[in-house]
């Protein structure tokens, strides 16, 4: 079993552009986040209230656009909040993940998930979309004193 989150870097964080929302037969779940990790794949869980008895794990599965199946690996749940690990991480080209649950009449659609291309230079993903993080160079000590 691998830890995820302490043993490896994060890569990217996709936020769903709509409610993961998704409700059947005494499963209610919303997909807040998933996060792409170099050693594998977080979905970050919120778990509809049950009136105080134990939270239900949702069993969800998660394909890329290639057709692969992501497994299961770890599920750790805090009050209404879940994060399930699944393994491996996704290769380099992924353009999506889609996230279904399954129960007793098959699997259904909760939400899909652009993957944006890795940038490489330290970017924070907003939306499926990358947001460029410029690095800007500190002056060097001779501007200063030139501009004076």
């Amino acid at each position: 079993m691998v830890d995820h989150v302490s043993g490896g870097q994060l890569e990217r964080v996709l936020l769903p552009l709509t409610f993961g929302k998704h409700q059947s037969h005494g499963t209610e779940f919303t997909v807040l986040a998933v996060e792409i990790w170099d050693t594998g794949i977080v979905v970050n869980l919120h778990l509809a209230s049950t009136n105080g008895t134990e939270p239900h794990t949702p069993e969800i599965v998660i394909h890329d656009h290639f057709g692969t199946e992501y497994g299961l690996d770890q599920v750790a749940t805090i009050g209404s909040r879940q994060l399930q690990f699944f393994a491996p991480s996704i290769p380099p080209g992924t353009r999506s993940l889609t996230i279904r649950s399954v129960d007793a009449e098959g699997a259904s659609f909760v939400v899909a998930l652009a993957v944006p291309a890795a940038n490489g230079r330290g970017g924070e993903t907003i939306h499926g979309h990358v947001k460029r993080l410029y690095h800007r160079p500190e002056p060097s000590p001779d501007v200063h004193q030139e501009a004076s």
